[in-house]
């Protein structure tokens, strides 16, 4: 079975392209096949081009080829690439490559950089993840799936390093999440998981927030259940220092939004943050005249929102309150 998470198994450069009885691959012929079977495309990520997950150079044969799928190594699997200058010296160029096979080899190499050298390859990471964004969008399945898994990597090694680049990485993924094969949206969807686990929220979320009001709906949909993920490990301090009047009006204005993952992923948020204000009520930056603790969470919300949003808000949290008192 095809693993989800992964790299693109390829072939190594400078040998035979050509499929012949001794069982080297053609990239031509995979090419060809590739263009004749576009209904399987729908249905399989990418056809084999290279050696299996444990490296080994041996490769289907004949008419294995034509029906095998590309292989995806997990992160964990990946071996450090061979020499370590040659493959930083390679490397923007391999991604700038208009041959798709070098592109995932240098994708490929980009995670394995990312995993034992990361320290080396910070001088330029501006330059890869620019490049990296130019293969997300790459219409050939294979190439942008290998992109959205070394974009996973980047996430966990640099985590809050990549902020200040991660603007149109953050996009891309955001649509791939939602617009493309399933297979695509499922790989997209774990670096978004990814993002908000390494990247630290109080970078993150200004970020994310343009991104809630973006004309893409699923764009938007995608963005408010990053954004509802990552307020939580704010903690009780990172959200005062945020403000959680600012958390509770932005959940609010997603209460209204056309999709239903942006409306769901704002009543999550939502009742974490009533859950957050009543367990912890200095959570607010209260006038030191007022007693936070005499500030109900209706009150609060009717303080700070407009009438119909404090509804739609009170809505929302009382009706799961009450449920959970019935239920229990």
């Amino acid at each position: 079975m095809m693993s989800e998470e992964a790299a693109i198994a390829l072939p190594e450069t400078g040998k035979n392209n050509e499929i012949s009885s001794n069982g080297s691959v053609s990239v031509t012929g995979v090419e060809s096949v590739d263009k004749n079977h576009k209904a399987k495309e729908r249905e399989k990520p990418a056809l084999l081009v290279g050696p299996a997950l444990n490296g080994d150079s041996k490769v289907n044969t004949g008419a294995e080829v034509g029906i095998s799928e590309v292989e995806y190594i997990e992160s964990e699997n990946l071996n450090d690439v061979e020499d370590v200058d040659t493959s930083l010296k390679t490397l923007l160029t391999g991604l700038d490559s208009k041959d798709w096979v070098l592109v995932c080899e240098a994708l490929n190499d980009v995670r394995r950089l990312s995993l034992f050298h990361k320290e080396a390859m910070v001088d330029m990471l501006g330059n890869v993840i620019s490049l990296i964004v130019k293969s997300l969008k790459n219409p050939r399945s294979a190439v942008c799936k290998t992109a959205i898994m070394a974009s996973a990597d980047i996430f966990k090694a640099y985590c809050d390093s990549i902020v200040d680049s991660m603007d149109p990485l953050l996009v891309q993924l955001l649509l791939k999440s939602s617009q493309d094969k399933r297979f695509v949206c499922e790989a997209a969807e774990k670096a978004l998981v990814a993002m908000t686990t390494w990247v630290s929220p109080s970078l993150l979320l200004p970020k994310l927030q343009p991104n809630l009001k973006h004309r893409n709906p699923r764009i938007r949909a995608k963005a408010s259940s990053c954004f509802s993920r990552s307020v939580p490990r704010l903690g009780v301090e990172g959200i005062k220092a945020y403000g959680i009047e600012n958390l509770i009006q932005i959940a609010a204005s997603q209460l209204s939004d056309q999709l239903p993952e942006s409306r769901e992923a704002a009543r999550t948020l939502l009742l974490e943050l009533q859950n957050i204000y009543e367990k912890a009520p200095n959570v607010t930056l209260t006038a030191v005249s007022e007693d936070p603790e005499t500030i109900s969470w209706e009150h609060f919300c009717q303080s700070k929102l407009s009438p119909l949003s404090a509804q739609a808000v009170l809505r929302v949290t009382n009706l799961t309150r009450e449920g959970i008192v019935l239920g229990s």
